[in-house]
């Protein structure tokens, strides 16, 4: 389930609001400038669906929003558990490298999450909004906006990825510790 929880960003023990409806959800986002939207699909995938096996996908969605904003790249990025013996150290490596509050100077940020969750957490006008993103939620975060992402402790998710520039994503890292602060997608996750 989608939960968008807020507070104040002097204030991590307090919530201001939570909700899961979302309508709600896309009209708070709405109000600051950040996009969310629900896609419907009836696709079924393979948990080892591969790049090409996800776009076709959701084909008819991608080519609308690459024609609407001219995303020049989009691309798939998925993480699952495994077995794997080096698995473990290369799942805390992922959610290490976007845990730490940054910007895009270069691009937007535009995600779909394709399977599994991830939150995204917005440092906005002295709030901070960690958006608990599920299968099918769409986010957009523009450039410049203050945020950290956060995949848990085991990631698995999958989310179709659009960019304006070529290279993608570069951050530009606040110095800040406020991720450390918030609850982590861990904690957020075990209250829906």
């Amino acid at each position: 389930m989608t939960l968008l929880t807020t507070w104040h960003d002097d204030q991590p023990g307090t919530f201001l609001d939570q909700t899961s409806d979302p309508d709600r959800i896309g009209a708070l986002l709405g109000e600051i400038g950040i996009r969310f939207e629900r896609w419907a699909s009836d696709a079924v995938l393979a948990p080892d669906a591969g790049e090409a096996e996800v776009l076709a996908a959701y084909r008819e969605q991608v080519d609308k929003l690459i024609a609407d904003e001219g995303f020049a790249t989009v691309d798939v990025v998925a993480l699952r558990p495994s077995d794997d013996p080096e698995w473990r150290a290369k799942a805390k490596a992922a959610r290490a490298k976007f845990l730490d509050e940054h910007t895009h100077d270069d691009d937007d940020e535009v995600r779909f999450f394709v399977h599994g969750a991830g939150v995204f957490y917005l440092h906005i006008d002295g709030k901070v909004h960690a958006v608990l993103c599920e299968a099918g939620d769409l986010l957009g975060v523009p450039k410049g906006t203050t945020h950290w992402f956060d995949m848990g402790t085991v990631p698995d998710f999958a989310a179709i990825r659009f960019f304006h520039e070529e290279d993608g994503w570069i951050g530009t890292f606040t110095g800040s510790d406020i991720s450390r602060r918030f609850p982590d997608f861990d904690t957020l996750k075990a209250l829906v």
